[in-house]
């Protein structure tokens, strides 16, 4: 067993956490300038069975958010006392129980020690909570180069106080195994008193505060000081704001003037989520910055399944109010559509603030957030059963009906005799919250079910550690941003320019083929090759026919309907996943290849998955706008202006040569605007400004360098 390395960076972030971690985030008070929306009514269901759903729902909450502070105040004025041999489900019920008794006696603690198991599979099998004076400091050698230097000496915590409580995994619970009480420094006084220091902290003023769990704020350091990484963070939201005119961005503070949550998303965000903001992801799984900011993104997937960013921002509180602050500011931004769904971290505030700005988006919990729990919760059973894990997530993520789901989730309760497991037990009660298979009907643009949405996490190690600084942090994820546009448009290039290659003859595969980007059409592709494996029956004939597909004549629970109306030439299956992705499912091919081996009608193919998904026909939204009331002001037209030069911007620069073209015709044009700016009555003798007059194009470039969109008028 090895334990857990720590740096000097981490060791002076984790007196901060842990600092903060005994105080009761949730009783901050702040004042929030946000729009005030009518919450969504309370729902009101009488049936046994969801009252049982939801009372599972937030045991498995508290457990994913062990510090919410909605512990029961008798129980806080007087907590039991920890005592050698005491056990608890999680270590993490062990951290909440030992987060009220130092708030009780009034003092800050942090995770002092871990240890982790040897072989394939490390998990966590030890972990000591210690005061966070224990220890002491350590004094890094002087400079031995004798040159001057600014730094000094920061003020340390560590007083080598001995109070700890150390917990061991037993099976599939810890136990309290060491125990220290006694403390060499005085208390607070119970919960009213938290105390932090500005140490590890660069930039801070040296304003400490004492304050209780009715405090207005947690000791944040005012960030809008001219000399803090907070005026930088104002800088740049100004020099993005100069750079992109439709470049959003919204401060919140508290009374006091500090800073405690920022959001951005610029022109780029707010023109992928016109496209392809049907389904997002709210990506909290970030790290920390130095003043303890966390990042989060709106996310989604393109139509090259590549992932697309919607807005970002820096949460200094995970409460109700800084969530429901943030959800109506991005609202907001992206001209106050909802998407469709919504899929997020377990969270119980939240959940609370999602209710409330999004009453109509169908929420759903993260099946890969909750499978890694899993892993936590059942390391002991994972160990001894290598083969449990991946049986665990092919029922998840392989099954194809809710039967087969549930039948096979029991067949592995009672094979590996976890019946009376409480996390499996509840993570199952709430099944229909973050299992897909009870979310068909609601569109996810999930076309795989293994896809995972990317997330910051990969960005995060490669850029970031405790010294990163907030400006460093901010560049890199710029720099970023920008290679993804990149990859965007490399992929739009290498869709023109090189045909997908077909399996089979079929005219509908042809037309998908051309239709769709390759990495959709990929998908497709395999839906079609499975198509031809089914066996399908017509069970009923008449204005609309029913069939039912299946894979095995012997085993019928995974047998689909699908009817097909032939006047209309739609259908639907019993399935629903092209309600869910976005392509048709392997039982509709099938049935298709049989009563209409063609073509597929047009609406079975999502735009937002094609390869023309991000054209807007910009002569039919300029005509639309004109006459649009709204832009009798000179702010909308600006605005609408705007969104037209950007989305030039985005296919200009697909490509040197098509930059090259883009520079021509937009030079062209602004010389005609300043021309009929100087003399009106000169357009109404042409029928149209021919942009396109006198441009002169490298002769090195072929007809392949320019994208079809440039040759059809999209820019006249």
């Amino acid at each position: 067993m090895e334990d857990d390395e720590r740096g000097d960076g981490d060791e002076l972030i984790a007196d901060y956490v842990d600092c903060l971690m005994s105080l009761d985030t949730n009783s901050r008070s702040c004042q929030n300038d946000a729009l005030i929306l009518e919450g969504a009514p309370d729902d009101v269901d009488d049936d046994a069975a969801a009252a049982a759903a939801a009372a599972a729902e937030q045991d498995v909450m508290r457990d994913f958010a062990p510090g919410d502070g909605d512990g029961d105040a008798d129980a806080e004025n007087d907590p039991k006392e920890p005592v050698l041999g005491m056990t608890f489900e999680s270590d993490e019920a062990a951290k909440m129980f030992y987060n009220e008794y130092a708030r009780w006696l009034g003092f800050p603690f942090r995770v002092g020690r871990s240890r982790r198991s040897k072989g394939m599979e490390e998990v966590v099998i030890m972990k000591r909570f210690v005061c966070s004076r224990e220890g002491a400091h350590k004094k890094k050698q002087p400079s031995t180069s004798g040159e001057a230097t600014s730094k000094r000496e920061r003020a340390s915590m560590r007083e080598g106080c001995n109070a700890m409580m150390e917990v061991v995994r037993d099976k599939d619970h810890w136990v309290v195994s060491k125990l220290e009480k006694a403390h060499n420094h005085s208390l607070g006084i119970g919960t009213r008193y938290g105390y932090l220091r500005a140490r590890g902290l660069p930039d801070v003023s040296n304003k400490i505060a004492a304050m209780g769990s009715d405090g207005t704020a947690s000791l944040r350091q005012n960030f809008l000081g001219e000399t803090g990484d907070g005026q930088g963070l104002l800088d740049y939201l100004k020099k993005k704001q100069a750079n992109d005119p439709r470049c959003s961005h919204a401060i919140q503070v508290d009374k006091n003037g500090c800073l405690m949550n920022v959001f951005w998303a610029d022109s780029r965000a707010k023109e992928a989520y016109r496209h392809f903001g049907d389904a997002v992801t709210f990506d909290t799984s970030y790290k920390k910055t130095k003043y303890m900011m966390p990042f989060v993104t709106f996310s989604g997937v393109n139509h090259h399944l590549q992932t697309v960013i919607f807005g970002c921002a820096f949460l200094m509180e995970e409460t109700e109010s800084s969530f429901s602050w943030l959800f109506e500011t991005w609202l907001a931004a992206m001209g106050g559509k909802a998407p469709g769904s919504l899929v997020t971290d377990q969270n119980r505030a939240m959940k609370a603030a999602i209710g409330k700005v999004f009453p109509d988006t169908c929420h759903r919990f993260c099946k890969w957030y909750i499978l890694s729990r899993t892993k936590q919760k059942l390391c002991h059973a994972y160990s001894e059963h290598p083969d449990l894990r991946d049986e665990i997530e092919s029922c998840v993520i392989e099954s194809e009906t809710i039967s087969t789901f549930e039948t096979s989730w029991m067949s592995i309760l009672e094979k590996y005799d976890l019946r009376k497991h409480a996390w499996l037990q509840a993570i199952y009660n709430i099944r229909q919250k973050w299992v897909p298979l009870y979310m068909m009907g609601t569109f996810f643009a999930e076309i795989s079910p293994t896809q995972k949405l990317e997330t910051m996490n990969d960005f995060y190690k490669k850029y970031f550690n405790t010294k990163t600084t907030l400006e460093v942090f901010l560049n890199q994820f710029d720099s970023t941003m920008t290679s993804r546009y990149e990859n965007e448009a490399q992929a739009d290039i290498d869709t023109r320019l090189n045909e997908a290659t077909t399996r089979t003859a079929s005219p509908i595969e042809k037309q998908a083929a051309s239709t769709y980007t390759k990495a959709v059409f990929s998908r497709f592709q395999e839906e079609f090759t499975e198509s031809l494996g089914y066996i399908i029956q017509k069970t009923e004939e008449g204005r609309v026919n029913k069939f039912s597909i299946t894979k095995d004549e012997d085993d019928p629970s995974d047998t689909f309907c699908v009817t097909y109306n032939a006047s209309s030439k739609m259908a639907k299956c019993s399935c629903k996943y092209f309600k869910f992705s976005g392509i048709l499912c392997r039982h509709i091919l099938g049935v298709f290849i049989i009563v209409d081996p063609r073509t597929l009608p047009p609406d079975y193919f999502l735009k937002r998955w094609t390869r023309n998904a991000r054209h807007d026909e910009l002569l039919e939204d300029n005509s639309n706008n004109h006459k649009d009331a709204t832009c009798q002001s000179i702010t909308s037209r600006y605005n609408v202006l705007c969104a037209d030069a950007i989305r030039c911007a985005d296919k200009g620069s697909a490509s040197k040569a098509v930059y090259k073209a883009a520079k021509d015709i937009l030079q062209k044009a602004y010389e005609e605007i300043i021309a009929y700016e100087r003399n009106p009555g000169r357009g109404l003798q042409r029928d149209a400004i021919n942009i396109n007059e006198d441009i002169t194009i490298d002769d090195t470039m072929n007809d392949q360098s320019l994208p079809d969109f440039w040759t059809k008028g999209m820019l006249i």
